[in-house]
């Protein structure tokens, strides 16, 4: 192989994926598959090793998602570029995959050609969006925009909290009211920006505060 090829890292639970993508990548002489992994901890380990330019990620694995998988990748080989190739289009997904560095997010319905495009954008530092969820990425913004603007002081205050990981009490603590009062107060706010537990609420907040 030569050394100026893309090496390339695959990263999903499924082997029959994985045989189907490397079979359209060893058929392109830039592109040098490294390996295969079926899981984040296999991930890790093989990305530390090998040492990788690309990682095509899954989003949903057995020990994890594509987002905390993106970081930490990144964290073992800070030039890496990691691609999201996913079934899953959804709104905040998407969003919460870009904000954690993503360098491409495709759907596994694109075509063999597309990928190995992607592959090479991203090499070069082109960020690649699947064009059938680029649209969604506006919706989220726009659609965080318009909820926070509905928030109080109060609420912000409260979700800053909750992205710090601080309990009912010590909210309550923190801003010398009742538990009961902060307890009322984050199902209010739950409802306000739609989400349903405070992991959510976290991840919201955050995106929030990546706007101003």
């Amino acid at each position: 192989m030569n050394k100026s090829n893309i090496k390339v890292l695959l990263v999903d639970d499924h082997a029959v994926v994985r045989y189907g993508i490397r079979s359209i990548l060893d058929k392109n002489p830039s592109i040098q598959v490294l390996g295969e992994a079926g899981s984040l901890t296999e991930a890790y380990e093989k990305a530390e090793n090998l040492k990788p330019d690309v990682i095509l990620l899954d989003m949903k694995l057995p020990d994890g998602d594509g987002v905390a998988g993106c970081i930490r990748l990144k964290s073992i080989i800070p030039n890496v570029k990691v691609i999201i190739l996913t079934a899953f289009a959804e709104e905040n997904i998407v969003y919460e995959a870009v904000k954690a560095g993503i360098d491409g997010y495709i759907l596994k319905n694109i075509e063999g050609q597309a990928i190995i495009n992607a592959i090479m954008d991203s090499y070069k530092g082109i960020t690649v969006i699947d064009p059938n969820i680029s649209h969604k990425l506006v919706k989220i913004i726009q659609k965080g925009n318009e909820v926070g603007n509905l928030l109080a002081p109060q609420d912000r205050k409260i979700l800053e909290l909750i992205s710090q990981g601080c309990t009912n009490k010590e909210i309550a603590d923190a801003l010398f009211i009742s538990e009961k009062t902060v307890r009322n107060n984050v199902s209010k706010i739950m409802k306000k920006i739609n989400v349903n537990n405070r992991t959510e609420a976290a991840m919201f907040w955050s995106r929030q505060k990546s706007l101003k």
